[in-house]
């Protein structure tokens, strides 16, 4: 096995050597996306849904050339959008016609281009949880002349004495409601009921092999299975009582880090992933699966305030979430340096510290990992895909493409 230093002091070495070859110097933070890792973390994810399809979470990728790479695997069907704008766009430039919207909308303008075009309409799905969801449709529409797929958000948490354990989604947790809600939607003209969505990211997305926290992360693996077990109960349970009612085209669950333990379902006909063709630190300690981080981020040192310290440019992409040390970005290469505690990593500069920053001088590149997948994007408009020490291309983020979604 090699080891993981030396291997992170090779990443630092050609990926400053990729980004050296372009014709001239990109502006900082510099984007890149490592493809042997990104291709092979495609094919490790298709290996742990075994054998059901995987779609691809356009929210931790945010790059259509990715996206676009991701549904070229097999084994990849379909993208999870996070905005009806976004699947609109995505539908018309052609990256997908097999769109689900992960989040109920009330965004009356994008409604009311979805629900007034036949093309559009066919290649996305909505999601809802309410039916006050379907009103905002109906709101948006003079004629209900062009159906509107939809499917349904049931919460996927865990209910333990009392306590409820798992995202705050969906208000849908009892069979006798995902029924109602789901004849409300079949006997209403103008809908379309063609699938489910269960998200237990309570399983998908709590790292349980945290070196530091031993004791937590053993409860956080019985939590999983304890989740896993009574989710597999319910997912049997509502889909016998919607058999009745609706023929469903797809069942969607899972994530990164639950991908095969959802697999094993058999009410789930297709898998979420997304961040696991990146693999952002927030997912490097989990039991189910090896990390290989396949995007970085590369900022100049642009002072020295002292021997012991080197002060890079830039540095303050702290992803979302309950704020915490763990929504930090993380110097990753060359290894051997950690943000100040005083500082963190900051707006325009991030004093770094550690045995390695004594060896950087003025304008070397330190190469960061992000938090959270598909976020890092955001901040910047090219994306540079290196293969081994090149830069075989730049494409645009969403950003680049002038989309905020």
């Amino acid at each position: 096995m090699s080891d993981p230093l030396v291997e992170r002091n090779r990443l630092w070495s050609r990926l400053t050597a990729a980004v050296a070859t372009l014709p001239e110097p990109p502006p900082t933070p510099i984007a890149v996306v490592d493809l042997d890792a990104f291709d092979a973390n495609a094919a490790d994810l298709v290996r742990r849904a075994g054998g059901k399809p995987v779609r691809v979470a356009s929210k931790s990728l945010r790059v259509p050339s990715l996206i676009r790479r991701a549904l070229a695997h097999d084994g990849f069907s379909g993208v999870l959008a996070y905005t009806v704008r976004e699947a609109l766009w995505l539908h018309e430039t052609g990256v997908s016609d097999d769109i689900v919207v992960a989040y109920p909308s009330v965004d009356a303008g994008a409604l009311s281009r979805l629900a007034s075009s036949p093309s559009a309409a066919a290649a996305i799905t909505l999601m809802v949880d309410d039916p006050a969801h379907l009103d905002a449709v109906d709101a948006t529409r003079a004629s209900r002349a062009v159906p509107v797929r939809v499917a349904l958000d049931v919460d996927a948490g865990l209910r333990l004495g009392g306590r409820h354990i798992g995202p705050k989604r969906s208000p849908l947790f009892d069979t006798a409601d995902v029924v109602a809600l789901a004849r409300t939607v079949v006997e209403r003209d103008g809908f379309r009921l063609v699938g489910v969505m269960t998200y237990e990211g309570q399983v998908a997305g709590v790292q349980d092999t945290v070196p530091e926290q031993r004791a937590r992360s053993m409860v956080v693996r019985r939590l999983k299975r304890a989740s896993m077990s009574q989710l597999e109960g319910r997912r049997r349970e509502i889909a016998e009582a919607l058999a009745p009612l609706v023929e469903l085209e797809f069942w969607n669950g899972g994530g990164t880090g639950s991908v095969e333990a959802t697999a094993a379902d058999g009410a789930v006909t297709e898998i979420a992933a997304g961040s696991g063709l990146l693999v952002p630190r927030i997912f490097d300690h989990y039991a189910s699966f090896e990390p290989r981080p396949a995007a970085f981020f590369g900022l100049p040192v642009t002072r020295r305030p002292d021997p012991t310290t080197a002060t890079v440019h830039g540095g303050g992409l702290v992803a979302s979430g309950a704020t915490g040390a763990d929504r930090s970005p993380v110097p990753w290469a060359p290894p051997g340096l950690r943000l100040t505690s005083l500082e963190g990593a900051g707006e325009v500069q991030t004093p770094l510290v550690g045995h390695a920053a004594a060896t950087l001088a003025i304008g070397d590149l330190v190469w960061f990992r992000h938090a959270k997948s598909g976020e890092l994007f955001e901040h910047v408009r090219d994306v540079h895909l290196v293969r081994g020490d090149v830069v075989t291309d730049v494409v645009p983020s969403y950003r680049g493409c002038d989309q905020a979604f």
